[in-house]
């Protein structure tokens, strides 16, 4: 009995000093990261004039890390929704990306750096099994996904930021550049370039505008055309070969 009444008296006081020490610790707690959105929207992907998809994104630019999430969907046909989250460091090097399909089926792509080694862990829809590509890559390696077309924007900024003095246009004459990149659902290795082939003045749907325009090219793709505003957010997106163009709404 008298062990019993120690305890239970030990017992009071650690409860006790716990309900005061808490309140404190959650005052202390450090603080949530700061991020700041520097560019959010939805693209409207028609072909022959007609919207058959949208992606809508949202960048966010931490004091280490900035986060790209996007959502595509498309309607016509059968219906496809696809996720995907990019996080880069200040650095612009590659921290992490994934990649799920929600519809028509499951399934998912995780990428991850290491020691000089990017690999996905890829999760097929069933019955496939799990798993792993790595590649020989440096983590600068930039993604570009299907259908992900705010992911050729941040292409884009990285282009400019080892172009032209603080990443802006004004009085810079960017020259052709050529990245290695990730294409994580191809699970291939592929060779971009950018150019800067200046201001056009384009009508996009009954106004002109006048923006800056790039070249992309890539090995297996057909060429496409970049429009970037005056803020050198992407604004539309033209693949003349294929009828098709991806305009910012």
């Amino acid at each position: 009995m008298i062990c019993g009444g120690i305890r239970g008296r030990i017992v009071l006081v650690v409860t006790m000093l716990l309900g005061a020490l808490c309140p404190l610790w959650a005052a202390h707690k450090p603080p949530a990261a700061k991020t700041k959105t520097v560019d959010a929207g939805t693209f409207a992907v028609l072909v022959n004039g007609q919207q058959i998809a949208t992606e809508t994104f949202r960048i966010e630019q931490g004091a280490s890390i900035s986060t790209l999430t996007s959502e595509f969907k498309a309607e016509s046909g059968q219906k496809t929704v696809q996720k995907a989250e990019l996080q880069i460091t200040s650095a612009g090097d590659l921290q992490h990306y994934e990649w799920h399909e929600l519809s028509p089926d499951k399934a998912q792509i995780v990428v991850e750096p290491s020691d000089g080694i990017i690999t996905e862990h890829i999760t097929p829809a069933p019955p496939a099994h799990p798993l792993q590509q790595p590649f020989v890559l440096p983590p600068s390696t930039m993604v570009l996904d299907d259908y992900f077309f705010s992911q050729r924007e941040v292409l884009l900024w990285r282009y400019l930021a080892q172009s032209c003095t603080n990443g802006k246009l004004e009085g810079c004459h960017p020259q052709h550049l050529q990245f290695g990149i990730l294409a994580p659902q191809e699970h291939a290795i592929l060779m971009v370039t950018l150019d800067y082939a200046g201001p056009e003045t384009v009508k996009i749907g009954n106004n002109e505008r006048t923006l800056n325009r790039f070249n992309l090219q890539t090995e297996q793709d057909p060429p496409w055309a970049l429009y970037v505003d005056m803020d050198l957010k992407l604004v539309r997106i033209v693949i003349a070969s294929e009828k098709t163009e991806i305009v910012r709404q």
